[in-house]
């Protein structure tokens, strides 16, 4: 194919994966940053909520695995930094490159406040197709997470 001038028509514009940021809202959490930090610094402290949740749960203190619709998602913490942030990276057969952190910042003893941040390698058409749906989970975990540990007793 080629365009009205007469150069060859392309779609790698559409085929070349770009760089995504999903950046999920400021969640607080009403407890210190240390006391969250060293529940989701541990993949295993995980497994008594999602073993039911997902199929073939899997985890230690670095690594997970399990599959959702038939998809196995495996994920690695890449990088802690104590009571600050946890960067974790999906691991080779994952269905999408991705990296994502959870920042806590503690602004007060039983004040810590969290974001999470995806940073996904999309091509045009992924991002047309799940972009949104990427923000909208992004957004999700995080309330989840600050609403999971407020309802916690101290």
């Amino acid at each position: 194919m080629q365009t009205a001038d007469g150069k060859a028509y392309t779609t790698q514009f559409f085929d070349k994966p770009f760089m995504e940021k999903y950046e999920s809202k400021q969640q607080r959490i009403l407890k210190p940053a240390s006391m969250v930090y060293s529940v989701v610094s541990d993949f295993s402290n995980f497994t008594p909520i999602l073993q039911d949740k997902v199929d073939d749960w899997q985890a230690d203190a670095d690594t997970c695995s399990f599959k959702v619709k038939g998809i196995t998602a495996r994920l690695r913490i890449v990088e802690r930094i104590e009571n600050e942030l946890i960067k974790i990276e999906g691991e080779d057969g994952s269905p999408v490159d991705f990296t994502f952190w959870m920042q806590l910042k503690e602004v007060a003893e039983h004040d810590t406040r969290m974001r999470i941040v995806l940073h996904a390698h999309l091509n045009m058409m992924m991002k047309m197709m799940i972009g949104g749906k990427l923000q909208q989970a992004v957004d999700q975990i995080a309330e989840q997470v600050a609403t999971t540990f407020n309802s916690m007793p101290y």
